[in-house]
């Protein structure tokens, strides 16, 4: 599968990859490894952390579950068990995927950090260079899947007067649970299904969560008479067009949560769906937390205008005492920091060519986990990549003339 050699010229230790380089062992990656194996191709995944599912293991709070019900976020050929809950835990979902991984005998190589892909015209071939504990590695092979995810950078805002502030201010990426902030006022700066979750964890913890909410938001409640909104959605849109099946699931959250513009929860002019696939939002599913906001327990704020020592001041003008901040403000693709000399995807991160047509580019680069669908359109482009390099390498791949070209080229290029 892997073909070792050292170039003297740059100092590089070269692999020729006899088969797909993968970047990215979550789930995104690990099911195009399991496809491209079904297919009988070999592949090769680089991950820069130490384990798979990086995100899931080190980057998610202890409470969060799967928010869509199971059968929506399995990876191919490989169901949940029986016994699992409708709606896993973070770590159910984690053991699934280290289960996945040992049953399909996919061995990523670990602690290798991306640091550019390009293509090389003159070989054919994509060259890969990463930065790994012991030496930089350049892997070739010819075929590229970026598989890295919609989440793979935190991003943090510039908020004016942050520094000042002199409190503890964390990521979301970072927080755990609420212990460490019982008895702490607590800013959470975003509204998503993160922002609403922590929210809610806090107050399980004895915490004063105030939520900043400075856009409109869609909540919608998880299930709806013990059936999932989301599914129910799903059903609708095979026989309703987009538009009207948006209208129905907003009738449905009227009638199960009530008015949330009161609350100052305001809803955007755009149903949730379309919201969805042309901006990417993802409505909020309620688990809980709508109700704290009701109560009080937790409370809605508006935009940010500064921050000063122990203090922050809203845009309405309020001034609120605060102890500490958490940044639920989301992630982003790291794609356009290591992809060179490729238009295939925008600046941020995501291919230009809109889904269901976004999983394939030219020169043999495959896009996985950008659909903005959650684990089944990952999955769904894992499936179509899988298939269109196994039928590729039935049909023109040539394991022993690449070999031997690539020992030629290792050793004369950097």
């Amino acid at each position: 599968m892997m073909d070792d050699q050292f170039d003297f010229l740059s100092h590089r230790r070269c692999v020729w990859v006899n088969g797909p380089i993968i970047v990215g062992a979550g789930p995104s990656g690990l099911a195009v490894a399991a496809g491209l194996k079904e297919h009988g191709v070999p592949s090769v995944i680089l991950e820069r952390a130490d384990c798979i599912a990086s995100l899931w293991q080190k980057r998610t709070y202890d409470r969060l579950k799967l928010h869509l019900p199971k059968q929506f976020c399995e990876l191919p050929k490989f169901p949940f068990p029986a016994d699992y809950p409708e709606y896993p835990t973070k770590k159910q979902f984690i053991d699934y995927l280290e289960s996945y991984a040992s049953h399909f005998g996919i061995n990523p190589i670990f602690n290798q950090t991306v640091q550019s892909a390009r293509y090389d015209e003159t070989s054919e071939l994509w060259r890969v260079r990463t930065a790994g504990p012991a030496a930089e590695v350049e892997y070739i092979g010819r075929w590229l899947v970026a598989a890295t995810g919609e989440n793979s950078e935190k991003v943090v805002p510039e908020l004016d007067g942050l520094r000042e502030f002199a409190g503890d201010v964390i990521h979301v990426c970072d927080y755990k649970s609420g212990e460490n902030f019982a008895g702490k006022r607590v800013l959470v700066v975003g509204c998503g299904n993160s922002g609403m979750e922590i929210s809610l964890d806090l107050c399980d913890h004895n915490a004063f969560p105030a939520m900043v909410v400075r856009d409109s938001v869609h909540v919608l409640p998880r299930e709806v008479l013990g059936k999932s909104v989301f599914e129910l959605a799903v059903v609708m849109m095979k026989w309703l067009p987009l538009w009207l099946v948006d209208k129905i699931l907003l009738v449905l959250a009227w009638f199960v949560l009530g008015s949330t513009e009161k609350y100052g929860l305001r809803r955007p002019s755009v149903g949730p769906l379309q919201l969805k696939n042309t901006q990417g939002r993802t409505p909020v599913l309620d688990v809980g937390a709508l109700a704290k906001v009701k109560s009080g327990d937790i409370k809605v704020v508006p935009g940010i205008k500064r921050f000063s020592a122990g203090k922050v001041e809203l845009v309405d003008g309020q001034v609120l005492d605060i102890d500490s901040v958490i940044l639920a403000t989301g992630y982003r693709s790291n794609v356009p920091q290591w992809l060179q000399g490729c238009d295939f995807f925008s600046k941020d991160g995501f291919p230009k060519t809109p889904f269901p047509d976004g999983w394939k580019g030219e020169c043999g680069l495959y896009a996985v986990g950008f659909t903005r669908r959650g684990l089944a359109g990952a999955a769904s482009d894992a499936v179509r990549t899988a298939a269109d390099i196994g039928r590729i390498w039935k049909q023109e791949f040539k394991p022993a003339n690449r070999l031997f070209a690539c020992h030629r080229r290792c050793i004369s290029q950097n």
